[in-house]
């Protein structure tokens, strides 16, 4: 029996039971239905939301510098959550549950380019 394989399914178990906690609330909490429904684990999703908040304050700095084309972000975010999630869905869970406002609402542009 692989007992370190146990330990990990019941990290992620918890995390989920943490995330299911906070969708019972009657808010739509669209992007931690995706996490829980794609078995992503808790340092997968860490490292998705480091990588949005660090490309978020990359957006304002572009802005800042008077940047307007920000299809480099896209392919950026594309790789970080790619291979279990789509960027696509993960723009959209993350608009609706009003994370990373700023930056989802540009990045969906880029959606099917």
């Amino acid at each position: 029996m692989d007992y370190g394989k146990i330990i990990e399914k019941l990290n992620m178990l918890e995390f989920h039971q943490k995330l299911l906690l906070k969708m019972v609330t009657g808010s739509k909490e669209h992007f931690y239905r995706l996490i829980i429904e794609r078995g992503l684990t808790q340092q997968e999703v860490a490292n998705i939301l480091e990588a949005c908040e660090k490309m978020s304050m990359q957006l304002e700095e572009q802005k800042a510098e008077g940047f307007m084309y920000f299809h480099p972000l896209y392919k950026k975010f594309s790789t970080v959550v790619q291979p279990k999630l789509q960027p696509e869905e993960v723009i959209k869970a993350c608009e609706s549950q009003g994370l990373f406002l700023p930056l989802m609402s540009e990045l969906r542009k880029y959606i099917g380019n």
